[in-house]
């Protein structure tokens, strides 16, 4: 509670939001999602894909993964994104799990270390170097229903992303042949709490926008 009052006081809260067709993505999933939970033991889910474009648009606008100290005037840019995982305790609190160097995991290899750590936090069997050090968290609060959400950024850190329910929607979509139809997608929300102390708002849309791409 105390962490969360003084990212409130200290961070120059904005946040935006953009839709993302998640179609393509489900397809994926629904193709391989057999396969995948025989092999591993868990269900492949939306966050890993999002965790992996999330990493990929990070490298490409390196101020988001950065941490941001007004008093001593400096920013601290990472070279390696250690992704934070907002983890529910069963709805007795909430924890940042750690994956260091998620830049250098590929899709499979993150899906595993979030399960991982996710499991670990339940259990009650976190170590300490789980939870410190995250330079970007992602809270993933859709899988419970939420439309839209606007959490509050993990200080020093300059952003945090939320990803919300995925459903099907009816949507317009350009055909092959140029003409626009109505078809039903599996459309989503990710919404980028930022500091703008650290950026503004043009850089953070693309940023977002990237992540979406």
């Amino acid at each position: 509670a105390e962490n969360m009052l003084r990212s409130k006081q200290t961070a120059a809260h904005v946040w935006t939001s953009v839709e993302v067709d998640f179609e393509r993505v489900e397809r994926v999933r629904a193709a391989h999602k057999a396969e995948f939970k025989e092999e591993e033991g868990f269900s492949l889910t939306y966050l890993p894909f999002i965790a992996r474009a999330t990493i990929d648009a990070l490298k490409e606008y390196p101020v988001v993964n950065s941490s941001f100290y007004l008093e001593e005037r400096k920013a601290i840019y990472h070279r390696a994104v250690n992704l934070g995982i907002a983890v529910d305790l069963n709805q007795e609190g909430l924890v940042v799990a750690g994956v260091r160097d998620a830049d250098g995991l590929r899709l499979v290899g993150l899906a595993r270390q979030i399960s991982e750590l996710a499991a670990k936090a339940r259990s009650g069997k976190l170590e300490p170097n789980d939870v410190t050090g995250a330079t970007f968290t992602i809270t993933n609060p859709g899988p419970f229903g939420s439309f839209m959400s606007n959490p509050v950024i993990n200080v020093p850190n300059v952003g945090i992303l939320s990803t919300d329910t995925i459903t099907k929607r009816a949507a317009v979509v350009t055909g092959a042949d140029g003409a626009d139809v109505i078809a039903i997608r599996h459309i989503g929300y990710l919404g980028l709490t930022w500091d703008h102390r650290a950026f503004d708002g043009a850089y953070a849309a693309r940023f977002l926008v990237r992540v979406k791409e």
